[in-house]
């Protein structure tokens, strides 16, 4: 396996969501394409819907889309049984990060010490997701 990539649902906000994401961890780049762009019929009310976004950084994917109203078996329940966790290698980008994300949100978990040898934060961001932000220490062998 390559790697693994959340995919996000939103209920109309999901390009508000990357940009934020994509302000929070600078240097990252965003793709997006919404349903009005897309080689499909679709009614004129989802156009501006978000079909696919795309946010990388590194060896990085987070994706998200916008789910389309009355589709069986698609409901919107903010943040059920998502946990976004990001490891990092620098404290000062690690606590820069938290911050960002924390802005309209509910920090569940300051960034503190832990036993096992890294600095770990838990929040809700201001759209319902959940994350967790650990970076490791040094060794000091």
């Amino acid at each position: 396996m390559k790697g693994l990539n959340p995919y996000l649902n939103f209920d109309g906000n999901a390009a508000e969501a990357l940009r934020f994401y994509q302000s929070c961890l600078e240097g990252s780049k965003l793709m997006m394409q919404t349903f009005g762009e897309a080689p499909m019929e679709t009614p004129a009310e989802l156009n501006e819907r978000l079909m696919h976004g795309q946010l990388t950084y590194d060896n990085m994917c987070l994706m998200a889309s916008d789910i389309m109203p009355d589709m069986p078996g698609q409901t919107f329940v903010v943040g059920t049984n998502v946990n976004l966790s990001l490891n990092l290698e620098d404290q000062a980008l690690q606590e820069k990060i938290f911050n960002k994300l924390a802005e309209g949100g509910t920090v569940t978990m300051p960034l503190q010490d832990t036993f096992w040898n890294a600095r770990f934060g838990m929040l809700v961001d201001k759209f319902g997701i959940s994350w967790l932000l650990n970076c490791e220490k040094p060794s000091q062998n």
